[in-house]
């Protein structure tokens, strides 16, 4: 279960397990953290812990996912555009990524060194496409059913989810590569959660293998996601354990990469998995040997 090499202008990413992207919330109300990280001093502090737990990469978001008081563009790049240009200084190996829906945010985040356009709401804007390609930075194609940004799905109806995800993520991916996203910075992102129920989040979750098999990198973004909730009847901060059993079965059928608030333990997880299944060595054996 090899990774695929993946490259963001210019910074490779390669392992023998699954890569862990670890989650900056530059924001004063996310679902999971509640502004923990939302004063720079605290996302800079966030992001050295994130580095020495062994984050491959980070993302940095200024605007939650879900619905709140507006954020305007102005706002988004006050919040997240030091952040990026203080990572950017102080670890200039770093891979950062970016989780924004506006054109605008991501180019200035690029401009200030960002790496990588996780637009969470599948180009939304189209011109997001151009603009990472401008800069060749990765971009992440996700799947929200035409979803408004920040709003919710009702009730939502597939004939297939899974093959409606494929469709759509593939599509997008290619409408990237056709506007000049370098291809070995395109992801896909079936958005569990977004614009899905549980029971179609699970459904996804149990075809991770026929997402890995389109051949484009699969990101999995599970971190304490409500389907974690409702299927197991716990409240946010008691998901972890089945956020974690999640990301091995993910990792099991070969997904590339996790988006996480939980560095160590979701980094264990995957290496554990990927020596199970053969990819990675022990990190150190002494016994019976």
């Amino acid at each position: 279960m090899h990774t695929p090499d993946l490259v963001f202008r210019g910074r490779r990413l390669t392992s023998d397990r699954a890569l862990v992207m670890a989650i900056i919330n530059r924001t004063p109300d996310s679902f999971y953290d509640n502004g923990a990280t939302y004063l720079e001093t605290r996302a800079q502090d966030a992001i050295r812990r994130a580095c020495a737990e062994g984050a491959d990469l980070i993302d940095i978001g200024g605007v939650p996912a879900g619905k709140g008081p507006e954020v305007t563009a102005a706002e988004e790049i006050a919040r997240v555009v030091p952040t990026v240009e203080w990572a950017r200084e102080t670890y200039p190996d770093l891979v950062i990524s970016v989780d924004t829906y506006r054109a605008e945010v991501a180019d200035a985040v690029c401009r200030a060194g960002a790496d990588i356009v996780n637009d969470n709401w599948a180009a939304f804007e189209p011109e997001i496409l151009d603009v990472a390609a401008q800069h060749g930075a990765g971009y992440i194609c996700s799947h929200t059913n035409g979803l408004t940004p920040r709003t919710e799905a009702v009730k939502p109806v597939y004939d297939d989810v899974v093959g409606a995800v494929i469709d759509g993520t593939t599509e997008l991916a290619k409408r990237a590569l056709e506007r000049g996203v370098p291809r070995e910075g395109i992801m896909i992102d079936p958005c569990i959660d977004f614009g899905k129920n549980s029971y179609q989040s699970l459904e996804l979750m149990r075809h991770t293998q026929a997402l890995v098999d389109t051949g484009w990198p699969v990101l999995m973004a599970l971190s304490n996601k409500d389907v974690i909730g409702e299927t197991l009847d716990v409240p946010v901060g008691e998901r972890v354990i089945g956020t974690l059993a999640a990301t091995a079965v993910a990792a099991l059928h070969g997904a590339a990469m996790f988006r996480a608030h939980q560095v160590v333990e979701t980094r264990q997880v995957a290496e554990m998995v990927a020596s199970i299944a053969g990819t990675r060595p022990p990190a150190h054996v002494v016994r019976s040997v």
